[in-house]
């Protein structure tokens, strides 16, 4: 997520032509399907169950003899990671929906963020912000920082939340520093308010 020293996507494909590569983009989480194919990208790597929300699965856009070529994968050892009927259903359904309704906006995102940051607040040792995603993506997610004052620790926080029922997953890259970060994009009010009874229950 560091984004210094990196060529940008206009650079790799002038690079990549200069040699005759094919620029393989890995897009994982990425939220636009035509972007880096219209930037000149060869293949673009997309899970499906990220910004998609489909089940876990990928998708694989480009050339078509590219894509010929990855196919054969189905041959040799990719034949192992073969995902069933189901999950092609699943996706194909999910892009379509992706496709037909789009994602949700920055600003909608940031108006449901609001209430729940708000609920979070009143909780005792925890100061909560809104902050964008790193990589500058238009990508909003709540914050938390857990007071030195507290009783405990951000990383047992993380580790009870993900040992309740239901689970609960952070993004827990810095909790040394005392900081959990929630991704709001696919779960609704209601579950927000389970985060924040269940955030309750643990510090009680």
């Amino acid at each position: 997520t560091v984004q210094k020293s990196m060529l940008t996507i206009e650079e790799a494909v002038e690079v990549a032509q200069q040699d005759q590569l094919p620029l393989i983009v890995d897009a994982a989480a990425e939220e636009e399907l035509r972007k880096y194919i219209q930037l000149g990208a060869d293949v673009v790597i997309y899970s499906g169950s990220k910004a998609i929300q489909g089940p876990t699965s990928g998708l694989v856009l480009g050339k078509r003899q590219l894509i010929t070529w990855t196919r054969l994968q189905s041959k040799g050892i990719g034949r192992a990671m073969k995902i069933g009927k189901e999950n092609i259903l699943g996706l194909a359904v999910a892009v379509e929906s992706y496709l037909k309704v789009g994602t949700e906006s920055a600003d909608e995102m940031q108006a449901r963020l609001l209430p729940f940051i708000d609920k979070l607040n009143e909780l005792p040792h925890i100061e909560s912000t809104m902050v964008q995603d790193s990589a500058g993506r238009e990508i909003y997610r709540a914050q938390i920082k857990v007071s030195q004052t507290a009783d405990y620790h951000a990383k047992e926080l993380f580790e009870k939340l993900k040992q309740g029922n239901p689970a609960i997953y952070t993004r827990n890259h810095q909790t040394n520093n005392g900081i959990l970060e929630f991704d709001i994009r696919s779960i609704n009010e209601k579950e927000m308010d389970t985060i924040v009874l269940r955030m309750n229950e643990m510090m009680q």
